[in-house]
């Protein structure tokens, strides 16, 4: 008997991660509602079976599995660590699996490690970075200090932004870099050692508690004090906003200027939002959304629940978004959703993206020859 419904399979890491993935789940749940309220898709409704995966790679694929092969789920999304996103893009491509990484932002994901089976939505590292890196090279400093979590997106970051800021400032100078684990910094060490170096500038690219607990003793130590900081991800409500008053005041950041964005379609989404939650989105709820309306244009365009049809279907793929329309690329599989780059504030005891800029998704892609060269064969 055909299933009643299209099975989706999501996996996420919504214990270790609540700050972002609860806003996240909130998002997708949205568009399920939406997208099951006008008709579903090819004739039927849409159901999401979501699995948490404790932050562990070998978590990830063993609910990957499960999913499969016990709930007979017909493709799979979500992620949020990169190397739990990088397992379920293994897994994909082992299982001839359709997988639609939300929210893991390690370039492997498209370039080393991309496969037919598995495309991304959010804004890479690579292409986070870059946009910062128009900024931070502005800024003329010549000694900078570097501190990031020690796992593949933190070493990934902080390798990407040394390069693209060498080949923009050739006498740069790396004076420090900290590399705490993820979760778990000593945060007066960090600054310590950061300040005991002297640098002109810092490049951050720390987030979530050990964010919160590397401002709050940089704020103590000084360490900020006539210094310029670029910071990956801090921009995010999820981040800035458990700062509130202690937020940091114009540090160059990526993020989500939920409060700020005039646009029906974003007004349409943040409206709808707030009914249903009583409560305003963060980045997680906008990448949730997506992510779901994703699937949704994708299964339409296939004409079919086949992972090798989802896969050919988003090749090219548009969708509109809240923030705007976006394509997933033929050339790595990477969506063109882009990043808000600005300078934070405080206001009305809150942190803020005082001032900022969106920077389009398509024009921080390397050249597409040097993505051949990093990209194995489909």
């Amino acid at each position: 008997m055909a299933q009643a419904t299209i099975k989706i399979g999501e996996i996420n890491s919504y214990k270790a991660q609540p700050a972002f993935l609860e806003p996240y789940r909130h998002g997708w749940e949205m568009a399920l509602e939406e997208i099951n309220g006008s008709g579903g898709v090819l004739g039927k409704k849409l159901e999401v079976i979501a699995r948490d995966d404790n932050g562990n790679p070998g978590d990830s694929v063993r609910v990957a599995e499960e999913l499969v092969t016990r709930e007979q789920v017909a493709l799979l999304f979500g992620g949020f660590l990169s190397n739990t996103g990088l397992a379920l893009t293994d897994y994909a491509k082992q299982r001839k699996i359709f997988f639609l990484a939300g929210e893991p932002l390690t370039d492997k994901i498209v370039w080393q490690n991309g496969n037919k089976y598995t495309y991304r939505l959010r804004p890479s590292t690579y292409m986070q970075v870059a946009s910062l890196v128009k900024e931070a090279a502005k800024l003329k400093k010549k000694r900078w200090a570097i501190v990031y979590p020690n796992y593949e997106y933190g070493q990934s970051a902080s390798a990407t932004f040394k390069k693209l800021m060498k080949e923009l400032q050739p006498d740069i100078e790396f004076v420090a870099e900290q590399a705490p684990p993820l979760g778990k910094i000593d945060a007066g060490a960090v600054t310590q050692a950061l300040a005991d170096a002297k640098p002109d500038a810092i490049f951050n690219a720390l987030f979530a508690a050990d964010l919160g607990k590397f401002v709050r003793d940089g704020n103590t130590r000084g360490l900020f004090e006539g210094r310029e900081v670029v910071s990956l991800l801090t921009g995010e409500p999820e981040y800035l906003d458990p700062l509130r008053a202690e937020a940091p005041v114009n540090w160059i950041v990526t993020g989500y200027p939920w409060y700020a964005l005039t646009t029906p379609e974003h007004k349409k989404f943040v409206d709808a939002y707030r009914k249903k939650f009583n409560d305003y989105p963060r980045n997680g709820s906008l990448v949730g959304y997506t992510a779901l309306m994703s699937i949704a244009a994708g299964l339409k365009k296939a004409g079919a629940v086949d992972s090798d049809k989802l896969a050919a279907a988003f090749s090219g793929l548009k969708v509109d978004t809240p923030v705007g329309p976006i394509i997933y690329r033929m050339q790595d599989h990477q969506s063109t959703m882009g990043a808000f780059v600005g300078r934070t504030g405080v206001k009305d005891g809150k942190g803020v993206m005082a001032s900022f800029v969106y920077v389009d998704g398509a024009a921080v892609q390397l050249p597409d020859a040097e993505v051949k060269k990093l990209r194995p064969a489909d």
